[in-house]
């Protein structure tokens, strides 16, 4: 027994807290693909005449979502909802509807919608970064039957969600760090506070005999800076 196919469907919303939604598509044909993209920014640290680089870690980048569909009104693939008919007027209407969800700037936040992505496992909130489109099949009068939609997504978080991430990586908050092989105090205390001015306070509040030789494995307590830290 085969289960019905679920097709990826894309919300749109005009809201960045993703409340207001204003609008859905359902994808005629799920993508054969896709690809999920991370990323992770480092800074060269590689001393002059030195032999190798030493990056160091600046920021996690952005996720991306990219991935193909196509577009099909030759009567061969039916669409996906159930009882609607061919489009008369090939892949314009449809591919049209998509431009104003995703593309076309929206009359009342003067921006093109939020978008969320929703597909089995996947459900990723995001903004269409990119997009291009290929038409590969006509009628004898120049109507469009087939395109390839190719697109690139940009994962979006609103700014209550970035205020609580931010929050929990706050210099004003308690912080236990499992020391790694390499890892120095002062380095430590730039990574939790933005300097490494508060190493010695550190080292008090964890009671180490010898902030210089940190043995990996130990956990170390960053207090908050209203504290003992400072």
């Amino acid at each position: 027994m085969t289960g019905s196919l679920e097709h990826m469907i894309i919300q749109a919303y005009a809201d960045e807290e993703f409340n207001q939604q204003v609008g859905q598509f359902t994808v005629w044909i799920n993508p054969a693909t896709y690809t999920h993209e991370y990323g992770i920014s480092h800074s060269d640290r590689q001393a002059p005449g030195s032999n190798g680089a030493s990056p160091e870690f600046n920021k996690v980048c952005q996720e991306t979502v990219a991935f193909e569909l196509v577009f099909d009104a030759t009567g061969v693939v039916p669409p996906p909802i159930p009882g609607t008919p061919i489009p008369k007027k090939g892949v314009t209407a449809p591919i049209d509807e998509f431009r104003q969800l995703a593309v076309t700037v929206n009359s009342d936040t003067h921006r093109p919608n939020f978008l969320r992505l929703i597909w089995a496992q996947l459900q990723f909130d995001c903004v269409l970064s990119k997009l291009s489109i290929s038409y590969t099949l006509f009628r004898p009068d120049g109507t469009p039957l087939r395109a390839r939609l190719a697109g690139s997504f940009t994962n979006f978080s609103s700014k209550v969600e970035l205020g609580q991430e931010a929050n929990m990586h706050s210099p004003d908050m308690t912080h236990l760090v499992t020391v790694l092989a390499g890892d120095t105090l002062p380095a430590l205390c730039f990574r939790i506070y933005g300097s490494s001015q508060y190493y010695l306070g550190v080292a008090a509040f964890n009671r180490l005999p010898d902030f210089r030789r940190l043995r990996p494995g130990a956990q170390l307590v960053f207090p908050p800076l209203s504290g003992a830290a400072a």
